[in-house]
């Protein structure tokens, strides 16, 4: 299961990419940085829940609490990608934790936590442990 969970959160690591890029080349210069990362991780949690819908049935956990565990699997593979490819990039401290100053209207906060939530509330909409609620 977790090498299947791997490999989708880097489909969803390739998605989030693509996002970013139509954000910083498309969105923003159109309606300005905030609203646009705002729109992007709109987005980008709507992409998260998709490839979850899609994948969850192939990737396996066979209780609710495999499903948690696959939640806060790809929430650390995001986190970790997040601030590690940030320092590696060089950007200070404050830059990387801009995104979730939501008194600035940053609303990144929301991927993170979906991230880890889709996988069990998915699984349990789909069924996949008992009939669905």
């Amino acid at each position: 299961m977790l090498l299947r969970a791997a490999g989708v959160w880097l489909i969803i690591l390739v998605l989030a990419s693509l996002n970013g890029a139509v954000r910083d080349l498309v969105v923003a210069p159109r309606i300005g940085d905030t609203p646009a990362r705002a729109i992007s991780t709109l987005v980008l949690c709507g992409l998260v829940l998709l490839v979850t819908w899609l994948s969850i049935g192939w990737i396996g956990p066979g209780s609710a609490r495999q499903g948690w565990r696959l939640g806060l699997f790809w929430l650390a593979l995001t986190l970790v990608f997040e601030f590690g490819a940030g320092r590696l990039s060089g950007k200070p401290w404050p830059v990387i934790l801009a995104d979730y100053n939501i008194l600035r209207g940053r609303i990144w906060l929301l991927v993170p936590i979906v991230t880890c939530l889709a996988p069990p509330w998915l699984g349990r909409a789909r069924g996949l442990w008992g009939p669905p609620p």
